[in-house]
């Protein structure tokens, strides 16, 4: 078992002597103890350090422990940081009320009782060591997320182009058998007529395979670029399903991205056109991408029957696959999504930071043309 990562306490009193009895008390805590005899250099050890716990005096010259305990909790870093306030006069109901609503989360009164004080301290220690230990899960669990999602668009480029360059090719050198049975001399008109059928078939499982292997995974997406890729998926649409599609992007000649953030994108935006096409009953559909200043914005708007309200607060269990899959990429990009309904029809925003731009290389655009052509 690994040992036990120590926690820091700061302890804050103008008087010496009292900062030493806290610390005689604590010490068989086994934690760190820091310890401050002001207000600023309360404020300093707090900018340099984690704590867990704060002990402080109320009353302090320099600023009392209601107004530190106001400005440690403005700060993002210290806004869930346990304060206990020790006090050697009596409080009334409104002080109480205005050092909890000042970030205090209990208080000790002189004379302190040593055991109360260690079991008070230990509460919140153990309190911070849970929370860190979920911290450190929940990173976890988005780096497992976010390999997932990387194999599964892996896993989707490899099986088009097997379907492409395997299958498909096969396919393409069967036609071309049936053609030179074709050109043989002695073939009735039966035999013609079944090889010319056979051969209308194949080409029609061609266009399947392409078209399969491009949803899969569209090869423009990987040599031009999010906007190329999109306004084939879009021309799709209307040809599947009869649905008027406009691509609108800000700049027109939208830049590359990296290939990671182009790829959750597109499979963003294909999954909300996916649920259009599925659910919508709409006639028309607009996509919007627009890089800002310091993000990339994206908007699906729809003229479709809307959506459920228990889908567009995108809870937990309140959403399908597809919605679940779109929010998670958007997560792990630093983004919000949002969903809401827009009288009529539905509309799919989302926002996330603009990354480094990766453009593809001369390589890699090489090998993208070798493998798709």
């Amino acid at each position: 078992m690994a040992p036990k990562e120590k926690v820091n306490i700061l302890m804050v009193d103008d008087q010496p002597a009292k900062v030493l009895s806290y610390e005689i008390i604590l010490a068989d805590l086994d934690e760190n103890l820091l310890k401050a005899h002001s207000a600023k250099e309360a404020l300093e050890i707090l900018l340099k350090n984690d704590i867990a716990v704060v002990l402080m005096d109320v009353s302090m010259p320099d600023m009392d422990g209601f107004e530190m305990a106001e400005i440690i909790h403005q700060h993002p870093r210290f806004q869930e940081t346990a304060i206990i306030f020790i006090s050697a006069v009596h409080l009334t109901d409104v002080d109480q009320l205005r050092g909890y609503q000042r970030g205090a989360v209990d208080y000790i009164s002189v004379p302190i009782i040593p055991e109360l004080l260690r079991a008070k301290v230990s509460t919140f220690i153990e309190l911070h060591r849970k929370s860190r230990q979920l911290e450190a899960l929940n990173v976890e669990l988005r780096r497992l997320s976010m390999r997932l999602i990387t194999t599964q668009d892996e896993e989707r480029r490899r099986i088009a182009r097997e379907l492409h360059d395997g299958l498909g090719q096969e396919l393409t050198a069967t036609k071309i058998i049936l053609h030179e049975m074709l050109e043989q001399e002695g073939s009735n008109g039966s035999q013609e007529a079944s090889i010319r059928e056979v051969s209308g078939m194949i080409d029609g499982m061609l266009l399947q395979i392409r078209n399969i292997s491009y949803l899969l995974h569209p090869p423009l997406l990987d040599e031009i670029g999010l906007r190329s890729a999109l306004g084939w998926f879009l021309d799709g649409l209307t040809k599947r399903g009869g649905i008027e599609t406009s691509l609108e992007t800000q700049p027109v000649e939208f830049p590359r991205l990296a290939p990671e953030v182009e790829t959750a994108l597109f499979r963003i935006i294909q999954e909300a056109l996916t649920n259009v096409f599925r659910h919508a009953r709409a006639q028309k559909v607009w996509v919007t991408l627009a890089e800002r200043k310091k993000e990339i914005a994206v908007t699906v708007r729809d003229d479709g029957v809307g959506v459920l309200e228990h889908s567009a607060q995108l809870r937990a269990g309140n959403t399908g696959v597809g919605i679940a899959s779109m929010k998670q990429r958007a997560k792990e990009l630093g983004g919000e999504m949002r969903i809401r309904n827009a009288s009529p029809g539905t509309i799919v925003e989302l926002v996330i930071p603009i990354p480094p731009t990766q453009t593809p290389t001369t390589t890699q655009r090489a090998q993208s043309l070798a493998h798709w052509s």
